[in-house]
């Protein structure tokens, strides 16, 4: 049967915007497209299949003004530096830098509602926005337009539970449905409808150390876990076994200044 990457891929680009900016920082420094990077998140990783093995690393610290600056280090050893600044309006900015001195910045602002926008500038000079606008149901919604004008917008809504759920539009119009639930253990499960018909689902647990774990079912029924526990010094790590045996163990450790640093380390499935 054939798998449709539709929904996958979608959910990938519409997660939090800061996952959207430290994946355009990462393609600056393997020198692709600032929005079809390689080098994702952890977990975004482990969804996709786990094929990459190797080692990366996270080394935070805390600027002068409070902001918290980092240095991302791939597997293959490029270094992706992020600057964080506050500005004038209490917000805060950034700049990233790759490898290859090409540079992202990231500019917020606060909107008369309260709420941050932003705008994400690359090394191209393209630039793509957030916006975010409060309905009348109180839940806030969101218009993301690409650097090459594609719009898509989420649109959020307070279930009969209380957990609010979601309807994402492409900029092709097609829509994904995501349903969320609060489950018997009190933790938020979640059912991803695609726009043809595939279903993922997300089912969260609690542990004994009060981290949640989660199992992860995509559209063709392979299951990705993911294991959580907390470290000595208080910080959550994280092992993650993919559909196909594939491992990513996540190590975090804190820092004097409270900041938090992280080595991802990644085995393939075995063949």
């Amino acid at each position: 049967m054939k798998k449709d990457n539709t929904a996958v891929s979608w959910l990938g680009t519409l997660l939090d915007f800061r996952l959207m900016t430290l994946a355009i920082a990462a393609a600056l420094a393997v020198g692709a497209n600032p929005i079809d990077a390689r080098e994702r998140s952890p977990h975004r990783q482990t969804w996709a299949g786990q094929k990459a093995a190797g080692t990366t690393s996270v080394q935070r610290s805390r600027g002068a003004d409070g902001a918290v600056d980092a240095v991302h280090t791939g597997r293959h050893g490029a270094t992706t530096t992020v600057d964080r600044y506050r500005d004038g309006n209490g917000t805060t900015d950034a700049r990233m830098t790759g490898q290859k001195g090409g540079i992202v910045s990231v500019d917020r602002t606060r909107g008369n509602d309260g709420l941050i926008d932003k705008a994400v500038t690359g090394a191209n000079g393209r630039a793509a926005t957030i916006d975010r606008s409060r309905g009348v149901d109180g839940i806030v919604d969101k218009t993301v337009t690409g650097p090459q004008g594609g719009v898509t917008t989420v649109d959020r809504s307070r279930g009969a539970d209380g957990v609010v759920d979601a309807n994402r539009t492409g900029p092709g119009g097609q829509t994904i449905v995501i349903d969320r639930s609060r489950g018997a253990d009190g933790q938020i499960d979640r059912t991803v409808t695609g726009p043809r018909g595939p279903v993922s689902t997300l089912d969260r647990s609690g542990g004994g150390d009060g981290v949640v774990a989660a199992a992860r079912t995509g559209p063709n029924g392979d299951v990705t876990t993911v294991d959580r526990m907390r470290g000595t010094d208080g910080t959550i790590e994280s092992r993650v076994t993919g559909a196909h045996g594939g491992v990513t163990t996540e190590d975090r450790s804190r820092n004097a200044d409270g900041t938090v640093n992280r080595v991802v380390t990644s085995t393939p499935p075995p063949r």
